[in-house]
C-alpha cells in the first residue's frame, strides 16, 4: 500500500496506533462519544480517525500537503536527484547556502520517500498566484531559491516562458522611458500565442501614440489623480453631514 506518511514518524506510528484503537472500539459496539471518553480524545479527532477508513487518506489530506521549510527547495532536490546525486548529506549541503534553514532530517525524509515510494515524489507545484508574484518582481528581488522554482516551471511551460520575457521587456520599457521600443514589442507579443496578452497588445494599439508618450515623457498625471483622490475621501468623510460649503472649506484649507 502507497504509505505517503513513512513509518518511523512518532505522530504517524501513535496516529496509526490510536486510528486502530478507534475502529477496534467501534467494531465492538462502542458508540463515539464512548470512544472519546475511554481514550480522553476530543470529539473532533475521534470522528476524524472514524471517517477515515483508509489512514493513509487521512494523512495525505490533513498532514501531507502541510507547507513545509523544505518546499521551496524540492524543485532543486527532484532536478539533483533526476541528475543521479541521491546522497541526502550532499543535497543538504548544496541547499544550506541557498537559503534553507531547516533539519537534514527533512531532507532525509523527502529522499527516503523518493526511494521507498512505488509511485514519483516530487514537489508540490506552486500556485498560479505565487508564480504571477515571481514574474512581476524584479529578478534580482527574488531569493535564490525562488528562482529555481521560477526557472523550473519556465522550463516545464513555454507559455509562461513567453509571458515572463514580454513581462519583463514591458518592465524595461516602463521604468527606463524606452517608449520607443514600444512597436518592437507590440509585434513580438503578436508572434506568441498568448490570446490574452493578444487582447491586451490591441487595446494598446488603438491609444498607441498615447503610451508610447507615457512611457517616453517624464509629465504624468499621478498628482492631479492624488487631489481627485483625496477629495472623494473628505467627500466619503462628510456624506450625509454637511452640505457643499463645510466641504469647499475643507478642500480649500487643505490646499
Amino acid at each position: 500500500m502507497d504509505q505517503p506518511w513513512p513509518t518511523g514518524f512518532r505522530f504517524a506510528d501513535r496516529t496509526r496506533a490510536r486510528h486502530a484503537e478507534v475502529h477496534a472500539l467501534l467494531a465492538a459496539g462502542h458508540s463515539k462519544r464512548a470512544v472519546q471518553r475511554q481514550l480522553s480524545m476530543t470529539w473532533r479527532t475521534v470522528k476524524a480517525l472514524a471517517d477515515a477508513a483508509n489512514l493513509e487518506e487521512f494523512f495525505r489530506g490533513q498532514w501531507q500537503d502541510r507547507p513545509s521549510v523544505l518546499d521551496e527547495y524540492k524543485p532543486y532536490l527532484d532536478d539533483r536527484w533526476n541528475e543521479g546525486c541521491t546522497n541526502a548529506w550532499k543535497l543538504w549541503e548544496e541547499i544550506v547556502p541557498l537559503g534553507y534553514q531547516g533539519s537534514y532530517q527533512r531532507v532525509s525524509a523527502y529522499l527516503r520517500r523518493k526511494r521507498t515510494s512505488p509511485r514519483p515524489v516530487t514537489a508540490q507545484p506552486p500556485s498560479p498566484r505565487t508564480v504571477a508574484g515571481w514574474i512581476l518582481r524584479q529578478p534580482t528581488a527574488l531569493s535564490e531559491a525562488e528562482q529555481l522554482q521560477l526557472k523550473t516551471v519556465l522550463a516545464h511551460c513555454p507559455e509562461l516562458d513567453a509571458l515572463t520575457r514580454h513581462v519583463r521587456s514591458f518592465t524595461v520599457m516602463l521604468t527606463e522611458r524606452q517608449g520607443e521600443r514600444l512597436p518592437e514589442w507590440l509585434d513580438a507579443v503578436r508572434k506568441d500565442d498568448l490570446p490574452n496578452l493578444h487582447t491586451l497588445a490591441a487595446g494598446i494599439d488603438r491609444d498607441r501614440e498615447a503610451v508610447i508618450a507615457g512611457l517616453t515623457l517624464p509629465w504624468n498625471s499621478g498628482v492631479v489623480e492624488g487631489h481627485v483622490n483625496r477629495i472623494k475621501m473628505l467627500k466619503r468623510q462628510m456624506f450625509g453631514r454637511a452640505g457643499f460649503h463645510l466641504l469647499r472649506k475643507r478642500v480649500l484649507l487643505y490646499s
